[in-house]
């Protein structure tokens, strides 16, 4: 059996096998505001110069995708980066390349025997997603991908901004 749990707070802080960043696609650090930013910053150089051997061997990370770092000073043991879609519209495959984040950072997570992961909202700041779709998409990506893990046993949605905490909070039918 697994366990999901929703809080709002600060996506760096948490104590689990890995957080997910919000990533792009040349795996470079984040503006200040954002997810991928605030992980780069607290976990320090060591995310970085992770990031930049996967760049120099792979090339990046492909929208849909997710590649794991060390979590540098972070809490957490590992970070998997995933790249999330750029709002267009939703007529060019965004709400697949979404869903597939969530799919593709459980099944790394599990194939390094993780037991617990953090997931922030991908692709909802910068990137312009809608917020309810995004959160039903990624609430379906978790639950279809978490039956298959052998190892993930826990999965926490954390919500910087109210809103999407409330928008989880009545998807995942939580009091």
């Amino acid at each position: 059996m697994y366990d999901v749990e929703l809080i709002q707070g600060d996506l760096t802080t948490m104590e689990v096998g890995a957080i997910v960043n919000a990533a792009n696609t040349a795996l470079l650090a984040g503006g200040e505001y954002g997810v991928n930013g605030a992980i780069h910053t607290a976990g320090g150089p060591d995310i970085a110069e992770a990031c930049k051997k996967i760049r120099i061997k792979l090339g990046g990370c492909k929208t849909g995708e997710a590649v794991i770092t060390t979590a540098g000073l972070l809490k957490a043991k590992y970070v998997i980066h995933a790249v999330g879609p750029v709002w267009k519209g939703g007529e060019s495959g965004e709400k697949e390349l979404l869903k597939n984040c969530y799919i593709n950072s459980l099944a790394l997570a599990d194939e390094y025997q993780l037991k617990s992961v953090a997931f922030p909202n991908i692709s909802t700041g910068i990137y312009g997603f809608p917020k309810e779709l995004a959160a039903g998409i990624a609430i379906d990506g978790m639950y279809s991908q978490l039956v298959k893990c052998r190892y993930v046993k826990k999965v926490i949605f954390v919500c910087h901004n109210p809103e999407n905490y409330e928008l989880y909070k009545k998807l995942l039918e939580i009091e």
